[in-house]
């Protein structure tokens, strides 16, 4: 690496990393686990490419002293906002962290940008970034084991009605347990079908069959995955395969393909009283037939982290009905943040190497 080289730190996300919440995971036990891949190119064959010389961060609390402990005669210089790193974006060569149109418009020598979530559709409509001028990294696969749990606990929260429940516990209601009980099933041995099998899918799969359910599952790429898949489809058969599914959980980016996929003829095509769990993308699912199958009884419930529009407004139907939980968008949080920091160490390294980062996204799929 060259001497001097300066790093300036743009971070922009949710979270903090302290040493004592860390649970120690090595990048490589990471790429192994999540099933991580390297880009296609490497960084030193991009046409822009001389070298590693100003990356820009901003503070949120991260521990980043692995960093300034194994780069040396590296300058780290640390920024607190966005107005502030307006003033120094105009020879950045990589930004971490932040996604914003005008500052990447602003960053003329930018090569590579890094993010610190999955969905990938808001960059990818940055021209630079959307025609692949700049490369991104996400941290896709990196939160999928707690938001895989997180569609795990909503799927068998709606299996034993404890929305239902929990309405009556401030009436302090015990009767009615006919009513309340009816409907009421188990899990083990139903049949899950997960749409989307990438690392959220997978996970979702894995506990699934773990639960002692028959998984099935879609994927856009190949017949192929995992033994505790009992069977892959393509996404051509997504309403066949429904119409045999207990329970659908959607684990599918938001491209052009999938958007309003789930609409009144997935939903005319499921099986009746079929547990709907979106844990993917708002906007592949029509919010209008979403409710129009909870209330004709084809959805028997529906569990929903993401919605369309995003941030659910306060007067939808959605709100009231308690055979659906509603979570603001945080299957994420939670049990990640050693894992986001290790990856973002890893690239930075391997970019200031000049080597293939991981969790390059392709523009033409959309993640």
């Amino acid at each position: 690496m060259r001497k001097n080289t300066v790093l300036v730190l743009m971070v922009v996300a949710s979270f903090g990393v302290t040493g004592a919440l860390r649970a120690e995971i090595s990048i490589d036990q990471l790429v192994e686990q999540a099933q991580i891949t390297e880009g296609q190119v490497a960084v030193r064959d991009l046409p822009r490419w001389k070298g590693a010389r100003k990356i820009l961060v901003r503070d949120i609390g991260m521990d980043l002293s692995d960093l300034t402990a194994n780069l040396e005669d590296v300058n780290v210089i640390v920024v607190q906002s966005v107005a502030e790193a307006m003033q120094h974006v105009s020879d950045v060569d990589a930004i971490i962290g932040f996604c914003d149109a005008e500052l990447i418009d602003a960053a003329s020598r930018l090569i590579w940008l890094q993010i610190y979530w999955a969905g990938a559709e808001n960059c990818l409509s940055v021209e630079r970034v959307g025609n692949g001028d700049v490369v991104m990294t996400n941290m896709q696969k990196i939160s999928s084991p707690v938001i895989a749990e997180h569609a795990i606990a909503m799927m068998m929260s709606l299996a034993r009605h404890l929305p239902q429940f929990v309405h009556r516990m401030e009436a302090g209601a015990w009767d009615d347990r006919d009513e309340m009980t009816n409907g009421m099933m188990p899990i083990a041995g139903k049949k899950l079908l997960v749409v989307g099998l990438g690392g959220i899918g997978t996970e979702v799969a894995r506990l699934g069959a773990a639960l002692g359910m028959h998984v099935s599952g879609t994927r856009n790429s190949s017949r192929s995955g995992p033994d505790y898949i009992e069977y892959v489809g393509l996404s051509d058969e997504l309403f066949s395969l429904a119409a045999g599914a207990d329970v659908v959980v959607n684990a599918l980016p938001l491209t052009e393909d999938t958007k309003n996929l789930f609409d009144s003829e997935f939903f005319a095509a499921v099986k009746p009283g079929a547990i709907f769990v979106n844990v993917g993308r708002g906007s592949t699912v029509v919010t209008d037939d979403l409710i129009a199958a909870l209330e004709s009884g084809r959805v028997s419930a529906a569990g929903l982290d993401v919605t369309e529009p995003e941030p659910l407004p306060a007067d939808n139907p959605l709100w009231r009905r308690d055979d659906v939980i509603i979570t603001p968008h945080v299957a994420s949080i939670g049990g990640d943040r050693e894992r986001r920091r290790v990856l973002l160490l890893e690239n930075i390294r391997r970019y200031v190497a000049g080597d293939h980062l991981l969790n390059v996204v392709d523009p033409a799929k959309g993640y």
